[in-house]
This record gives structure tokens, sequence and C-alpha cells, in this order.
């Protein structure tokens, strides 16, 4: 257990009588993954553990917990979530107690078996800007740069932008050497028609279980999704990837302006699909007309929940 697991657990024990459960994470069937920790005793507490392979964003389970006093654990990039929640008041900051840890980047559990193989995993060891990975067939030392999740290398917040108590770990540089190339930077190297077909040849393999959606912590209306509604009927049960496209389009703009891309809808996709490059692109795209990126400030409103006349940066009215 590292000394920043020891301090995270210390301090969560001093706030645990005053709260109704913790959200944390542990691990999960074996040491290549985790699951999420609910925290409502000390024997709870006992199973807490902390680090690069703990990838799920808590701030998920915040709107069903409306109500209650929360403690959550959280980092830079989840932080944001937390923050746009409170921005659409679907959570009460007074409700909230938030555990900020530093962090240097999330692994990708999909990049480390890629890595050995598919080999069964043992047991993996964390070290700086490295991981080792023991398997049944030997050990393998990878680098934390060629491991991590797609929205660890242009992430800017490696500690809480909002917290209650703060433990800083000792990291390593932020993605240390030359980043490679993440779907959106290839998209951008593609003509249009190149673009469709990459999505088309994407959807034909979704087998639309909806794991992205029900994923999203900002995706709250799943009792009245489009996907399944049928007053109105914007979707229909076809198994044709243009239909598949069409919802993700539809869930990418429901999310424009509102998501921090946490990249929870990606990891939970069970093909592998990187839709978390859609709602990239969108908040490009907002960034660039509105100034204004998701999970920033908690007292500011996002773009398309507000109306203006005039927008400094679309000029359509201009060109009357």
């Amino acid at each position: 257990m590292t000394q920043h697991t020891q301090e995270l657990r210390k301090l969560i024990a001093q706030e645990l009588p005053n709260l109704d459960v913790v959200l944390a994470w542990t691990h999960g069937h074996n040491s290549l993954t985790s699951t999420p920790l609910f925290i409502t005793t000390q024997e709870d507490l006992e199973k807490l553990d902390s680090g690069p392979m703990h990838v799920q964003n808590l701030a998920a389970y915040l709107p069903s917990l409306k109500g209650r006093k929360v403690g959550i654990v959280t980092r830079g990039c989840d932080s944001r979530t937390i923050i746009e929640l409170l921005q659409e008041k679907l959570i009460e900051r007074k409700n909230i107690t938030i555990f900020g840890i530093s962090c240097s980047g999330a692994v990708n559990i999909r990049a480390v078996r890629r890595a050995v193989n598919g080999e069964s995993v043992r047991s993996v060891q964390a070290d700086g800007d490295s991981i080792t990975v023991t398997t049944n067939h030997g050990t393998h030392t990878l680098r934390m740069q060629d491991v991590l999740m797609d929205k660890c290398y242009t992430c800017t917040n490696q500690t809480p932008i909002i917290h209650d108590h703060m433990v800083i770990a000792q990291t390593a540089d932020h993605v240390p050497g030359d980043a490679p190339q993440t779907t959106l930077d290839a998209l951008d190297s593609m003509e249009p028609g190149e673009r469709f077909a990459f999505w088309e040849e994407h959807m034909d393999r979704c087998i639309r279980c909806y794991a992205c959606r029900n994923a999203c912590p900002l995706c709250v209306c799943k009792d009245s999704c489009v996907a399944q509604s049928r007053d109105p009927h914007w979707l229909d049960q076809s198994d044709t990837p243009r239909e598949k496209l069409m919802f993700q389009a539809i869930h990418a703009l429901h999310s424009a302006g509102r998501c921090t891309e946490c990249g929870e809808c990606e990891r939970a996709c069970p093909m592998g699909i990187p839709v978390l490059a859609m709602k990239q692109a969108l908040n490009r795209r907002i960034k660039h007309l509105f100034d204004y990126q998701a999970g920033m400030d908690a007292q500011s409103t996002p773009p398309l929940f507000m109306f203006r006349q005039q927008e400094e940066n679309i000029k359509e009215r201009d060109a009357r």
C-alpha cells in the first residue's frame, strides 16, 4: 500500500462518521482490474486502494445519491464532472465532500492486455513512468506513456479543480516523452468521406448495448432516452451502421458543451469503439465558438444552456 493511499484512508476515516457513504476504488477480480467501492464502515475502508489502475469516474454515481451526504475520491479529470453536475443542479455542493488525489495518468487495461499478448495477468506494479506486469509466462515492463487512456494525453488537470481534502502523490511527469496519435488526431487528417467510412466500419461492430450511454455520468435522461422512445420516434431498432451512428451522433450532440471527456463511454464499450472522439470534436468546436470548456468553473453556465442575441465568434448576423 502506498503512502498516499494510507493518507487517503486516514482522511476518509476522519470524515466517515459525518457521511452516509464514500465513493472510492478497490481491486477487482485481478490486479489489472478495479471496481467502485462504497464505504460505509471501517471494514469497507480497509479495502480502499488508489493508483493508475483505478480508472472509473466515480462521479457517475452522484446524481443517484442526491440528498445524501456523500464523500467521493476524485482525480483532476473527474472533478470536472462534479463541477458540471453542480452547474446543472443535479447534485448539491453542501452534501458532497471531495477527497482529491493527484494523478499522472490512468492505465488503459486493453492496451496492457495487448502489450502482454493476452496472457493471464498475475500482478501489476506501477512505479513512476513504468508498470511491471507479471503473467503466467513471465514479466513485462511497460512504459506508462504507451498504455495510458487516450484522455490522459490531452488532460491538463493533474489535480482536482475543487476539493475539500487533498492528497498529493509523488507523480511522474505528465505523459513523459512524445504522446502517440489519438483517434481525434487521426480523424483530423482524413477527408470527410474517409471519416464517414471510418465511423461506418466501427458502427458495423456496435451491438447497441448502450453501455456508452449507461456509463456516461452526464447522460441523466436514461428513462426517456430517444434510443428507446416511441413518442417521439427518432430511432428504430434496425441493425444498420447508419442507424447506430445516428444514435452516437444524438448522444454526442446532447452532451455538447457538457461532456468533460472523462472517457467512460469509450471505456465501457465492449467492442472497443472510439466514441470519445465524437465528443472531443464537438468540445473543440464549443471551445472555438464560445471559449468554453465544460467542468472548469462551477459558477459559469454552459453555452447551450443560455441564449445571447449575438455571439462574438458567430458571424451569421453580420453576413445578412
